[in-house]
């Protein structure tokens, strides 16, 4: 009966260890957004970071995996192997090193179904042995549309009326036209005048001969 107490008690201090009002130095835990969001298409990346109290064997053997939809999910990634889960198949890049307590998980081509939460989980080897745990809480992701382009364009639009344009057009053509008509009758006008004067100063002039 002590054993399973002791069980228990162990359990309530491994889902509390990301809680607050916990100090750092007693406890583990690891720290991630609550709440981010991408563009369809575009990339995402979700920060993480860990702490632990544990002293750290010779060979710690740290590595990180990732989880999604729900704490017991399915797991999409995992550096040692390395597994990547289908879905997420060259779209995943883990920047993390071995040794750090802090990284990145970015999502590449982001998808609709991409939308749920994600839990990191860090496993590491210690003198008393392999400790693993996850963040409890996670990363809620959420993927919004982006604008298309189709939805955009019709704001360069100035008049609705597709006409307008051909018909300041003809507006103008037809008034160049006018000017054109009223200077070719001036000129005409003088033609009609002065080719009867010069008449009659050469036949004055030959009267004078």
């Amino acid at each position: 009966m002590a054993r399973l107490l002791l069980l228990l008690l162990s359990a309530a201090c491994l889902h509390t260890g990301n809680s607050a009002g916990y100090t750092r130095e007693n406890d583990f835990g690891v720290n991630q957004p609550a709440v981010l969001s991408g563009v369809q298409g575009g990339s995402i990346e979700i920060p993480f970071s860990f702490y632990f109290p544990w002293k750290l064997a010779k060979n710690p053997q740290m590595s990180i995996a990732w989880i999604w939809k729900h704490f017991h999910g399915e797991f999409i990634y995992n550096s040692t192997r390395p597994f990547i889960h289908e879905h997420f198949k060259g779209r995943l890049i883990l920047n993390w090193t071995q040794g750090q307590t802090s990284g990145v998980l970015r999502i590449l081509n982001l998808k609709e179904n991409d939308q749920a939460t994600y839990f990191s989980q860090v496993c590491l080897q210690t003198t008393e042995g392999m400790k693993c745990w996850p963040s409890i809480p996670g990363t809620k992701l959420i993927v919004t549309h982006a604008l298309s382009t189709t939805m955009r364009t019709p704001s360069i639009i100035t008049s609705a009326d597709p006409t307008a344009g051909l018909e300041d057009t003809r507006g103008q053509r037809n008034s160049s036209l006018l000017n054109l008509g009223a200077i070719i009758g001036m000129v005409m006008a003088k033609v009609v005048v002065i080719i009867p004067l010069y008449r009659w100063m050469i036949f004055l002039w030959w009267k004078q001969r």
